[in-house]
């Protein structure tokens, strides 16, 4: 099990929201770095299944790694409507996944109707800005 990391915050409310900016600027450039290498990476993987010969072998190897291209059937929704019908036919609800649209929530809330089945929780977190 991991150790937990104890943090030294700083003495003043004021001096924390900067450390709190500085912090996030220094994540959001590293994140940066990370988009970039991911989009080679996703550039790469494409190249492989693009170039390997369909034909010959699933996989190529190098001095330190295997890859294989691998394939696997997706569900795609063509007809809402006829799945519902299925759904609602069978009692199929683990078809579908337990999470509702907050922005469609929220829509409808924001012209005073109210949702069957929806609650509500506050999530309290900080917003930051520049000076």
């Amino acid at each position: 099990m991991a150790e937990k990391v104890v943090y030294k915050f700083p003495k003043t409310l004021g001096a924390c929201a900067d450390r709190l900016y500085n912090l996030r600027a220094r994540r959001m450039e590293e994140q940066k770095k990370v988009d970039v290498i991911g989009d080679e990476e996703k550039a790469l993987k494409q190249h492989i299944i693009d170039t390997l010969p369909k034909s010959h072998a699933s996989g190529v190897a190098g001095r330190v790694a295997r890859v294989s291209v691998v394939t696997k059937i997706v569900p795609q929704v063509d007809d809402w409507p006829a799945l519902y019908k299925y759904i609602s036919r069978t009692k199929s609800w683990d078809l579908l996944q337990r999470r509702v649209s907050p922005p469609a929530v929220k829509a409808r809330w924001d012209d005073h109707k109210a949702v069957p089945g929806i609650g509500e929780f506050t999530v309290v977190d900080v917003s930051i800005n520049k000076l």
